[in-house]
């Protein structure tokens, strides 16, 4: 099952099966995907300590792991109602890998379209900082 919605930053295809989706893109299947989930509980991830304040406070921020998993928490509410529904889910933009934002691609590879009041929109990407041990650093 793949949903095309509105995500806090722009328009995404969210799943279960990450392979789906890389699919989809027409990118390498074992390309990692964001997991993104309204709550921490709901992430099965041992955040270093130090770094769970921040964690839980970033907003349009994605958190890279030690071991590559990297996640979002989603604090926008339309999005983070959907995930609530359905628990986490793996996110990726909805385009081609390589093109830009095409609505037609993103609607025929979509099985479920939620548009909301919002409609569908493209906005700035979400930071990305990978959490180590003993240092923070920032890749966008």
């Amino acid at each position: 099952m793949v949903y095309l919605a509105q995500t806090d930053t722009t328009v995404g295809f969210l799943s279960k099966d990450a392979k789906l989706l890389n699919a989809l893109k027409s990118r390498a299947l074992d390309k990692c995907c964001i997991v993104c989930a309204a709550s921490f509980s709901e992430l099965k991830a041992r955040v270093p300590s130090k770094y769970k304040n921040l964690v839980r406070r970033a907003k349009k921020t994605t958190f890279i792991l030690q071991n590559g998993f990297s996640f979002r928490l989603v604090k926008d509410d339309a999005h983070a109602t959907l995930l609530r529904k359905t628990g986490w889910l793996y996110s990726t933009s909805a385009n081609e890998t390589g093109k830009r934002f095409d609505m037609e691609f993103a609607k025929s590879k979509a099985d479920i379209i939620i548009e909301d009041e919002r409609g569908f929109f493209e906005s700035a990407p979400s930071a990305i900082l990978k959490l180590g041990r003993k240092h923070l650093k920032k890749i966008r």
